[in-house]
């Protein structure tokens, strides 16, 4: 494949470092230490089985749902192209 002046390889690095991106965000995001008892967002008890099940749990199952239908966006442009800068 024609890549101009890039080596060959480059293509598949940038997806691998994307890859590795999510992967270390991802990672980042995994709560940690001890649970709360409340949900931060709606204060309602977080029920005992969740906070046992997950270490450093924040929100409720309903809360947490929620948040995890938002998008995310990782801010981070690989490709340089016209379309990507779009969105």
């Amino acid at each position: 494949m024609a890549t101009g002046w890039a080596p060959e390889g480059a293509v598949q690095e940038q997806i691998d470092d994307t890859i590795a991106d999510a992967v270390k965000r991802a990672r980042a995001h995994i709560p940690q230490g001890e649970s709360e008892q409340y949900c931060r967002e709606c204060g309602e008890e977080i029920p005992e089985a969740r906070r046992q099940a997950m270490a450093g749990v924040r929100l409720c199952i309903d809360c947490q749902s929620e948040r995890d239908k938002q998008p995310v966006f990782s801010g981070i442009n690989r490709r340089g192209s016209k379309d990507s800068q779009l969105r």
